[in-house]
Formats: structure tokens, sequence, C-alpha cells
């Protein structure tokens, strides 16, 4: 599990390009690259995007408090949890990704995500999201029907 050098933030969002080990059920874990990404028109959620060389990614979306707050304690419930440093990878936290179909855990260098949020605070800081909101464009989906 190694860090691949990122971009510079842009003003209104961040890729942030890295590479995760993987591991489902029993098997042994597999590097595979990813990106963490962040956009200030949904200022509460952060994306992971698994296999980004490939045609065929893997996106799962959660709350960006849920990837700071699994930095020092266990955080989620349901489909996501982030898990901080373990006794076997201190260097590394571990999200639980889960589904129907079946499991997966991911270990992130620790460095990788603290970078990572620390670029998203400069983008908006926490506790400022709701001033990125565009209501008007929220209601316009809401309303728009089944297109």
């Amino acid at each position: 599990m190694r860090q691949i050098p990122s971009g510079a933030a842009h003003e209104r969002s961040i890729t942030f390009p890295l590479e995760v080990d993987v591991t489902v059920a029993a098997a042994r874990p597999v590097p595979l690259p990813a990106e963490l990404r962040y956009d200030r028109s949904d200022p509460y959620a952060v994306r992971l995007s698994l296999g980004t060389h490939s045609p065929l990614t893997v996106d799962w979306v959660f709350a960006r408090s849920l990837l700071a707050d699994g930095l020092r304690v266990p955080a989620g419930i349901g489909d996501v949890l982030v898990v901080p440093r373990h006794r076997c990878r201190p260097e590394a936290i571990r999200i639980v990704l889960r589904s129907r179909t079946g499991s997966a855990v991911l270990e992130i260098a620790e460095s990788a995500v603290t970078a990572f949020l620390r670029q998203t605070e400069a983008v908006v800081p926490q506790g400022c999201e709701h001033h990125h909101i565009d209501l008007d464009d929220v209601v316009a989906r809401l309303t728009a029907g089944g297109d």
C-alpha cells in the first residue's frame, strides 16, 4: 500500500490518486489503484473510486465526516465502516465496504487520508458545508420526476 503523488487541489474539487490494498473473503490483499474525490457542489460527501485505471470502476459515496471520524475511532454503520489504525498495520486505516453481494476490506495509508482531508478543508471548511448547497438545484432534481 503506497500513496501515489497527488495533483494540486483545485479551487472547486479535489482528486487524490492513491493505491489501496483490497481483501475480499479469505483471499490475500490485492493492491488496486484508487481515487478519493471531493467536490464543493456535494460538500458533505467524498467519493472513493476503485480500479481507476480500468474501464469498470467501482464508486462508493459516503460522508466526509465519516472518513474524518474513522481516523480516531471506529465510525459508521451499514454499508461503510471506517476503522482507525490496526495493530497489524498501524500506518493504515481500514474501510469496510458491504453490499448485498458481499464485502471487502480496504487498507489505505493513514497519511494519504489525512492529506486528502486537509485538502478538502481548504475547499470547504468543516462546519461550512451548508453554505455550498444549491437548494434550487436540489429542489429541481427532486421535482423533475423519474428522468
